[in-house]
């Protein structure tokens, strides 16, 4: 399970998220997203050498988090659970690509056939010179 799943798991919990610039903030989560930005509610913002400020709301960009400290109280075996579903293992494709690309042309692209000497299954692949 990733991180994130597991924190966006945390809604309505109190915690205290340690930031890289040292400030540490308590609140109540209201929500995590993907690139692990979080919302807090009732939040007390207490910079690193400063008086605590109490906040409302407070929406806490992900890549300024250090850590977060979780309530012991916290049934971590019940939120570990992954309860995502499984991607279904793709099959493999055999035809005229050996499982690369699309159905047509071999699976290498647009190019507009094979130039002078480029040989390939098939022969020569090209004339010898200007072709007069």
């Amino acid at each position: 399970m990733k991180l994130v799943r597991f924190l966006m798991k945390l809604t309505h919990e109190s915690v205290t998220i340690a930031l890289k610039n040292g400030s540490n903030v308590f609140g109540t989560v209201i929500g995590v997203d993907m690139s692990m930005n979080t919302h807090l509610k009732s939040a007390k913002l207490t910079p690193k050498n400063g008086e605590p400020i109490t906040l409302d709301f407070i929406t806490i960009r992900g890549n300024n988090i250090r850590y977060f400290i979780l309530p012991d109280s916290l049934p971590l075996d019940t939120l570990l659970v992954d309860d995502t579903p499984k991607a279904k293992p793709k099959r493999e494709r055999s035809g005229p690509t050996g499982g690369m690309g699309g159905a047509r042309g071999g699976g290498r692209g647009r190019g507009r056939g094979r130039g002078r000497g480029r040989g390939g299954p098939g022969g020569g692949g090209g004339g010898g010179g200007r072709g007069r």
